[in-house]
């Protein structure tokens, strides 16, 4: 018989193996008793197996397995936190956050010209700032996890300029994302049935989410993309397959009403009023109707009433929600030291102080419920500046990508737009699962522009004129480009 030896890789391979099992096998009963008879957390663990092994053989794979179900994902992912809460839980969601900045990561070190540095640095300086911000924070655990999920958009905006290059690979990440909302919405309906017999007035759907505001921002995102595969050429829809879309988009907008989110709905409104305005005026006449229709569903017509009472601060009144966020927002503004105007008090310092500044926060720490006024509080204006810098130099990208895609460009800036006039009223900043398709959105724009041929003849004339100017160093002519 023919006798089989190992070399001494071989053996060195079998001894890594035999001590991984033996330490695993060691540490299975600590993980369960950590873990408890929580099925989610009993279930995080081989998910994380599953996780490393896609993230060794697969990147692009587990990437696109995430862009798919992470919406799918809030209530799961938040059963499966281990720890004493707040900003010290960790569960299998920080593993996943954890995995996208380590993919972004590889992706720069593997290929670092794919991405522009011009489109880096902008997001670098606010990663700084906020950075610097943690160091002063009074809530350095709150701050941290707020760095965190800024460092995880990040991560999905580089991610999209690896996975999106052509306008293809933009076409197929539509569909993933359309994709994702199956989840969320078969869950949606089911929740209405469950949870709003008692009828549609007390009622706010959120899905899959941890709140109904993300559910809303999100469906509108999936709704504009759904309509731009509707109306775009480039999208060869059949007949049967345009039909059921649109029977989709309509129950998505159904949902949408669900979540009594005002700020949603306008922004949904706003999406289809430019389109009416920029490619089929007879949008517009549908946009004169549905209002009417919408105002027929007694949940929304409550939802826009609550709006005419409770506008001014009286002795055991109550305030209606926008009432209450202007109150907020002006009590820490005037709580405000000018000498911070320029750096803020920390990250996360607005909720920690308004214990101090707000009469009505009792034993709460309120979000400023707007991102500039929140920002503005913990950064300053330093980091004001640095967090708009990020939407102007994406915006100036996406108005030239128009020239080659003009639906496909308006709906994106209109979508920009919409998550600017919303941080006004919202907590948006802490809103993860959303951002990432928002980012990830915006950031496939990028791409497809800056490998277009418009882009590359871009370049060339640029460095046309920068050799231009050096021949002849008397000569000044302006960069237009």
């Amino acid at each position: 018989m023919k006798r089989y030896s190992l070399d001494s890789s071989q053996w060195l391979l079998l001894a890594a193996a035999v001590f991984i099992a033996i330490l695993v096998g060691m540490a299975l009963p600590v993980a369960a008793a950590l873990l408890g008879d929580s099925v989610g957390r009993l279930m995080a663990l081989p998910a994380l197996f599953v996780l490393g092994a896609l993230f060794i053989f697969n990147r692009r794979l587990l990437l696109l397995l995430i862009f798919l179900f992470r919406a799918s994902g809030d209530i799961v992912l938040e059963s499966t936190r281990v720890g004493s809460g707040g900003a010290v839980s960790l569960g299998l969601g920080a593993a996943i956050n954890a995995l996208i900045i380590l993919i972004a990561l590889l992706f720069v070190i593997e290929k670092p010209k794919q991405l522009p540095r011009w489109l880096a640095v902008p997001w670098l300086v606010l990663l700084g700032v906020a950075a610097a911000g943690v160091l002063i924070s009074p809530d350095r655990g709150a701050a941290i996890k707020i760095v965190l999920s800024l460092c995880s958009y990040f991560a999905v905006f580089v991610c999209a300029f690896y996975v999106v290059r052509t306008p293809e690979d933009f076409r197929s990440m539509v569909k993933i994302m359309i994709a994702s909302s199956i989840v969320p919405a078969l869950y949606g309906v089911v929740s209405v049935g469950l949870y709003a017999r008692g009828g549609l007035a007390n009622f706010r759907l959120q899905s899959t989410f941890g709140h109904p505001n993300i559910l809303a921002f999100y469906l509108t995102l999936v709704i504009s993309l759904g309509l731009y595969v509707l109306k775009s050429s480039t999208f060869k829809v059949g007949q049967f397959s345009r039909f059921m879309l649109m029977g989709y988009l309509l129950g998505l907008f159904g949902l949408l009403l669900l979540t009594q989110t005002r700020s949603a709905w306008i922004a949904c409104f706003m999406l289809f009023l430019l389109y009416g305005v920029m490619f089929e005026r007879r949008y517009l006449i549908y946009l004169a109707i549905l209002p009417l229709l919408a105002m027929l569903v007694p949940s929304v017509q409550e939802r826009l009433m609550q709006l005419d009472s409770g506008n001014t601060v009286q002795t055991y009144a109550k305030l209606n929600s926008f009432a209450w966020r202007v109150y907020l927002w002006e009590s820490g503004l005037k709580w405000m030291s000018p000498t911070h105007y320029l750096t803020g008090y920390g990250v996360e310092s607005f909720p920690y102080y308004s214990q101090v500044f707000f009469p009505l926060a009792g034993k709460t720490k309120w979000g400023a419920h707007s991102v500039f006024v929140q920002w503005f509080f913990d950064t300053g204006l330093i980091g004001m500046l640095a967090y708009l810098s990020i939407f102007y130099m994406v915006l100036r990208k996406l108005m030239k990508l128009y020239a080659l895609d003009r639906l496909g460009a308006a709906i994106l800036i209109c979508t920009l737009v919409e998550y600017l006039v919303v941080s006004a009223s919202d907590n948006l900043l802490s809103y993860l699962a959303f951002n990432w398709y928002f980012w990830l959105l915006l950031g496939m724009g990028c791409s497809v522009y800056i490998n277009s041929e418009a882009y590359q003849q871009e370049l060339a004339q640029r460095k046309t004129r920068r050799l231009h100017r050096a021949a002849m160093p008397g000569l000044r002519q302006p960069d237009t480009v």
